[in-house]
């Protein structure tokens, strides 16, 4: 499988002209490249790409007037530029075409040197980590040693490495590296622990977990909004195109960039460490593009609640755990827990509720929780029994038939199914069900 690892550069002055200029370039082939597909297209729905395109918008160009400055940098990232908009290219038609799901692609666009992100990629054969003073440096085709803050070690020899500049001036390489999925560059030696465990989403608290651990919400954006909006007004005030606006556009990125550094760093500890613990983890599914256009879109943003599920699948893929993603209609926080009866939509003002089957007392995160880890149970163990289980099973974990009543605040007396629905099998091993019939 293929990893990226980010690490802070720190390029001298030099090195930040020589990065300037490459970065220019790279925008100039894309956007050459762009035009000229959209004017081949347009003339006689031709469509060029790949060699011919690179003959054209890097071999052909550098001997002309307007564009002989494309020598001065390294060939490599202008090819990948191009590379990237055959990349684009595809991705439209497959989306077009329904061969590739999820959102609609749309077609490429021109870029602006005012774009907040600039990156320019460079192969393997134009890069190498050369060993320094402090440790090792990265060496750049026709820009030098830049030195790196190694943060940690690299797993294997990198592929490739993308230099990347954000709206807040700060430097990074992003480095590909091919790992193989043999559990050895990422030990799982945790993988005997018999935790699982259903994480509930939210606003009030981060997450709720079904042992009743509560994660508050940092609420990052928010924290730093007074801030935030005193800086938007003070570069609002400046002349447009003076050296003082600019100053005060970095001085807002760089806030920003805090608030983006903070919400990662967080969503990557909570991420590991629940990872790590359970051997399985539930989770709702959530139609975060939809609540990101409601009248919480703000607190649903800051939340990042889908990079927080992106992280948790690809963490628990990594390390050998189950993932178990619920339906977003399941009515997670309108079922009792002890015995499934349905209370019906509750407010958002509603934390806690009784129930009146059983009159038990429910916070609603926890309950939502435990229904969750109830349900993803219940999934997994379908799958097992139509034969699409896939090693990372919860084989530990006991008799399906203990999953809700074992998980709430009671168990049930008879240890029965307590969710309604189609009743779940036994799964206990032959020889213990042919020593109980005995």
């Amino acid at each position: 499988m293929k990893l990226r690892y980010n690490y802070r550069l720190y390029p001298d002055a030099p090195q930040q002209a020589a990065l300037a200029r490459l970065f220019g370039c790279v925008r100039a082939v894309w956007n050459d490249g762009l035009a000229r597909r959209k004017a081949a297209w347009k003339a006689d729905r031709a469509r060029i790409g790949g060699t011919e395109l690179q003959k054209l918008c890097i071999t052909a160009a550098k001997r002309t007037a307007e564009r002989e400055w494309l020598g001065q940098v390294s060939a490599v990232p202008l090819q990948q530029s191009l590379r990237d908009l055959d990349v684009a290219y595809g991705n439209f038609f497959d989306s077009v075409s329904g061969k590739r799901k999820g959102p609609k692609m749309g077609l490429p666009v021109f870029k602006s040197r005012r774009d907040r992100r600039q990156s320019a990629r460079f192969t393997s054969t134009a890069f190498r980590l050369r060993p320094g003073g402090a440790g090792e440096v990265l060496y750049l085709a026709k820009i030098g040693e830049i030195e790196v803050r190694w943060s940690r070690e690299l797993p294997a020899p990198p592929s490739s490495v993308t230099v990347v500049k954000d709206a807040a001036g700060r430097y990074f390489a992003s480095f590909v590296v091919d790992v193989p999925d043999d559990g050895q560059t990422f030990p799982r030696c945790d993988a005997q622990v018999d935790a699982v465990t259903g994480i509930d989403l939210g606003l009030a608290h981060y997450a709720v977990a079904s042992d009743g651990e509560k994660i508050a919400n940092p609420k990052w954006l928010r924290r730093r909004e007074r801030k935030l909006k005193k800086l938007q007004r003070a570069l609002a005030r400046k002349k447009k195109g003076s050296a003082n606006r600019v100053k005060a556009r970095i001085r807002l990125a760089r806030q920003h960039a805090k608030v983006g550094d903070a919400r990662r760093d967080l969503l990557h500890q909570v991420s590991t460490t629940i990872v790590r613990e359970n051997q399985a983890v539930a989770v709702e599914g959530l139609a975060v593009r939809g609540l990101a256009r409601g009248r919480l879109a703000k607190s649903v943003n800051d939340a990042s609640w889908g990079t927080f599920l992106r992280l948790l699948e690809g963490k628990a893929a990594r390390y050998g755990r189950a993932f178990i993603s619920i339906d977003r209609w399941y009515p997670s926080s309108q079922l009792c827990p002890c015995c499934g009866h349905k209370i019906g939509k509750l407010g958002l003002d509603v934390r806690a509720w009784d129930c009146p089957s059983r009159g038990e007392h429910h916070d609603r995160d926890i309950a939502a929780a435990l229904n969750i880890l109830a349900e993803g149970i219940r999934l997994k163990a379908q799958k097992t029994l139509n034969g699409l289980n896939d090693s990372n099973g919860l084989n530990d974990v006991g008799s399906v038939n203990d999953v809700a009543a074992g998980l709430a605040d009671t168990r049930n007396d008879c240890e029965g199914q307590v969710r309604p629905g189609k009743a779940i099998p036994n799964l206990a091993p032959p020889e213990t069900s042919t020593a109980q019939a005995a």
